[in-house]
Formats: structure tokens, C-alpha cells, sequence
């Protein structure tokens, strides 16, 4: 394939949940802003619940409360 990189970045899209970047990981914010990880997997967050943007905190998860014992 012509122009085909040396080394693909992988990239992971689940039905539910965040998005996984095989790091290390450089992201542009909508603010500007430059977010760099260096770990072996990122986890991107896609639903924009998370308290730590742009990366992935598992807020996308539904949360229930407790049920009150009887």
C-alpha cells in the first residue's frame, strides 16, 4: 500500500466505553490545551462524564444506587 506508515498506531473501539490508543499518546483538547501519556494503553474518554478529560475515569459505566435492605 502506498504512503503506509512504519508503525501504525492502534486504536481499540468497543461498543461501550472509551477509547483505546496503544501509547504513548499525545492529544490535542477542544481548548487547546496538550494532554501526553506515556503508558502502554490509553483509555480516551468519549461520553465527556469524565473528571479527568480527556482520559477515561469509567464514568461512562452505569451507576446504580444502592438498594436498601429489607
Amino acid at each position: 500500500m502506498p504512503n503506509e506508515p512504519e508503525h501504525a498506531c492502534r486504536i481499540i473501539l468497543g461498543d461501550e466505553g472509551p477509547l483505546l490508543v496503544q501509547g504513548p499518546v499525545e492529544v490535542t483538547c477542544p481548548d487547546g490545551s496538550v494532554a501526553f501519556s506515556d503508558r502502554f494503553v490509553v483509555a480516551v474518554c468519549l461520553c465527556r462524564r469524565s473528571r479527568i478529560q480527556p482520559w477515561c475515569d469509567t464514568s461512562h459505566r452505569r451507576r446504580e444506587k444502592p438498594r436498601r435492605p429489607d
